[in-house]
């Protein structure tokens, strides 16, 4: 009996928080990770960036103007040329005071999320990172984005939130 009242208490806890969103999101948070991993083989940076589906073809079709869907194979071409352009505009990085040009690679649907993968051109290791991300910060005021910088096993973390965009790290 108890259990089956905590189990309703709970439904109807979360029924009455769930009135208060609008019904449009999805999701309440406006979330997204970068990771920026520096391969010594390579002697480059690899970037991974993680959004949500819905946020990243809301924030393209705002950016130009236009739909987009990733579940839809007539739009790879498009996705793909659209992100270049957004990636270019909303990632810089910087190496030893340097900005290093960024390759975008191409993206991966990844059920409710997409990944996009970029390179950087080769450099050494670097003492000190500089990153500028602001992903999506053209669609949200509330997006988040996480940030991890990876330099020889050394992994530095942070939270950034609209309007900051800047990050600085030594290795």
């Amino acid at each position: 009996m108890q259990g089956t009242f905590f189990y309703a208490f709970i439904f109807m806890i979360a029924v009455f928080f769930q009135s208060f969103t609008k019904p449009d999101h999805v999701h309440p948070y406006h979330v997204g990770s970068v990771e920026i991993n520096y391969n010594a083989k390579s002697k480059s940076f690899e970037i991974t960036g993680r959004f949500f589906l819905d946020d990243l073809e809301n924030g393209l079709g705002k950016k130009y103007g236009s739909s987009f869907h990733f579940n839809d194979e007539k739009y790879k071409a498009k996705l793909n040329e659209a992100l270049e352009k957004y990636c270019a505009e909303y990632f810089k990085l910087k190496a030893d005071g340097r900005f290093l040009k960024i390759n975008y690679v191409g993206y991966e649907e990844d059920s409710e999320s997409v990944n996009i993968f970029l390179e950087s051109e080769t450099v050494s290791p670097p003492k000190k990172l500089e990153a500028a991300v602001s992903f999506l910060y053209n669609l949200f005021d509330d997006q988040i984005n996480i940030v991890h910088m990876i330099v020889n096993g050394q992994r530095q973390s942070e939270k950034l939130t609209y309007p900051n965009r800047y990050l600085y790290r030594q290795f």
